[in-house]
């Protein structure tokens, strides 16, 4: 079921949402790196559900609990086995979805597929399995310290944020419930998001994530770019619909002599429309990218479907839900960005 991602620094995950737990296994991390619990702890409540107004208002402390290959605060070079306590499940509330096919969910092609599926919120392909990639991105973070990462909410439905990152306070990201870094564009996207909750509806939105501090030289050419490798861990957060980088595709839009970034005398370029990016390389410049999410397909409103034996139905989404799941997502961008980049950061060590 495609349960690990990385190569050399490899996370394997396990669990169902509405199971006793989920967890994983790190893989490739090396020994003798510093663990810091508390800031481990500290992405994973960016993450947990009941956050705020504005997220589902399902309970989980979301507490890691590491099984193996730490010892006295450093990492011994074996497997680093986790797992997270499933503890606020309700699985009662999803009782009306056994026989039934929940629109733009995986209800359908699960059971087509395998022949059996967990109605109990979906299962494996739940959301809540993110949570182990918060863990995973954490300890990868502490492999590449120097590199900064940071993500935040830009666009909500037709709300956006009409300023280049450069001129953005990335302090103002976690002043607001939104996770937005302008405050006066952050306060519009929460009343949005209030209404379409009223309303028993959902929103889409994207996050943009800057990366800064990234060495000359990651990244390896033909199948394994940079930005693709980025490109696949993006879009396999759940309700991701698409991945741009750089200009992305607004560069589709312009003439070559418009978009070449041409290079100063130390390596730079004068603009970054490659995003840090050149022939699947990292080049010095800041990575940038970002991501589209689609609007949380539960809805409090009744939907015409159909069931498993292909008669017509009528159902209504019931339980804790997002209305919005892009605040929710901005930590999972970077856990995940920092998988990308630990592994490639291996890779160019073991070549060396």
């Amino acid at each position: 079921m495609g349960n690990s991602f990385g190569k050399l620094f490899k996370l394997t995950t396990f669990g169902e949402s509405h199971g006793p737990a989920i967890g994983g296994v790190i893989d490739g991390c090396p020994a003798g790196i510093p663990l810091d619990l508390e800031a481990i702890q500290h992405q994973l409540d960016r993450r947990k559900p009941g956050q705020s107004k504005i997220t589902t208002q399902r309970k989980e402390p979301d507490q890691v609990e590491f099984l193996s290959g730490v010892f006295e605060g450093k990492t011994t070079g074996t497997s680093i086995g986790f797992q997270i306590q499933n503890t606020n499940q309700k699985s009662k509330d999803y009782s009306h979805n056994v026989d039934v096919y929940r629109p733009s969910h995986a209800d359908y092609t699960y059971d087509q597929k395998y022949g059996i599926r967990d109605h109990r919120g979906g299962g494996r392909s739940s959301a809540r399995e993110t949570a182990n990639w918060i863990v995973g991105g954490a300890v990868a973070k502490e492999i590449i310290k120097d590199i900064k990462i940071t993500a935040f909410t830009s666009s909500v439905g037709e709300i956006f944020i009409d300023k280049p990152y450069q001129e953005l306070n990335f302090e103002d990201i976690e002043k607001n419930i939104v996770r937005c870094a302008d405050p006066v564009t952050a306060d519009k996207m929460i009343e949005h998001i209030s209404q379409v909750k009223k309303q028993g509806d959902t929103v889409g939105g994207t996050i943009t994530c800057v990366i800064q501090n990234v060495p000359v030289g990651l990244g390896e050419p033909i199948f394994d770019k940079l930005h693709a490798a980025l490109g696949q861990a993006m879009l396999s957060i759940n309700a991701v619909k698409g991945f741009e980088y750089g200009s992305g595709f607004c560069g589709a839009k312009m003439k070559g002599s418009d978009h070449n970034d041409l290079f100063n005398q130390d390596g730079s370029t004068k603009t970054n429309l490659s995003g840090g990016i050149q022939g699947g390389i990292s080049n010095g410049m800041d990575i940038y990218f970002r991501v589209a999410f689609k609007p949380v397909a539960t809805l409090i409103q009744k939907q015409h479907t159909i069931d498993s034996k292909g008669n017509k139905v009528e159902m209504q989404g019931r339980g804790r839900h997002d209305p919005c799941v892009v605040p929710r997502a901005v930590p999972i961008v970077e856990a995940l960005s920092a998988m990308v980049l630990a592994d490639f950061y291996l890779m160019g060590r073991a070549r060396s």
